[in-house]
């Protein structure tokens, strides 16, 4: 026991784990809203978008397939993939936008860095309320990752402020296709685009769960008592040593 205790602690990456959109148009009253699923090795959490404005279109199963070009893997040369983000999105599922206005991602528990995965990006701009670094995108012109569905383009942060709040802005030239990833943990992340374009869209994956995370990270920024269970090797050295103790009891 005491020796799978200390093997507990050992990892490996896993992969990111994209979201799984399902249905269609759940809102009332105009406005668009849909649900997903995003399920890791260890939790199934849901995941909930909202749109006043409404959107270009929903694309839950089939339609073509906007996550092309480039290859996946640690050397790959997708737009989506870099040295944090192995595999892009695997199926054809996206939201596409078309309308400047404010929109929302509500997920069921707390997920750690989340991965954007962004698609043609041309005339338009995101304004988040979470601060990102940009991963991956596809610009060939440079010797960078392969171009997306609807070409190259390069991608670029903006941090500005507007109406006494901070807002993180993904801008770009050209037609962008790319990934980037929030960070910290959190359970709401706001943003709006930056003006009227058909189409451009996207779809969001995580690595693993806040708890998880925060779990093998506990001294993480935004990682608190609530989200940091008791680690599976210290819960296992507690049953090792608790074993030990009852063997010397038996024997007095």
């Amino acid at each position: 026991m005491l020796a799978l205790a200390l093997s507990a602690g050992a990892a490996s990456a896993a992969p990111i784990y994209w979201t799984d959109w399902t249905g269609g148009n759940q809102a009332t009253g105009g406005g668009f809203m849909a649900t997903g699923t995003i399920t890791t090795a260890s939790s199934t959490v849901t995941v909930t978008y909202t749109n006043r404005q409404g959107i270009g279109f929903y694309q839950p199963s089939g339609g073509a397939y906007y996550y092309s070009g480039g290859t996946d893997g640690p050397a790959g040369t997708s737009p989506f993939t870099s040295s944090a983000v192995d595999n892009r999105p695997p199926t054809t599922d996206i939201i596409a936008l078309r309308y400047a206005g404010m929109q929302t991602l509500n997920f069921s528990q707390a997920i750690a860095n989340p991965v954007f995965a962004y698609v043609s990006l041309n005339g338009n701009g995101y304004a988040f309320d979470r601060d990102f670094d940009i991963l991956s995108f596809g610009d060939a012109s440079d010797g960078g990752n392969a171009c997306g569905y609807w070409g190259c383009g390069t991608s670029y942060k903006q941090v500005v402020t507007v109406g006494g709040n901070t807002e993180y802005q993904l801008l770009g030239t050209g037609e962008p296709h790319g990934a980037l990833r929030f960070q910290g943990t959190f359970d709401t992340v706001n943003w709006r685009s930056l003006s009227n374009e058909y189409w451009n869209g996207f779809t969001l994956g995580v690595q693993e769960t806040a708890v998880d995370f925060c779990a093998a990270n506990p001294t993480a920024p935004g990682c608190t008592s609530s989200n940091v269970p008791e680690p599976a090797s210290l819960a296992l050295v507690g049953l090792a040593l608790g074993a030990l103790g009852w063997r010397r009891r038996d024997r007095s």
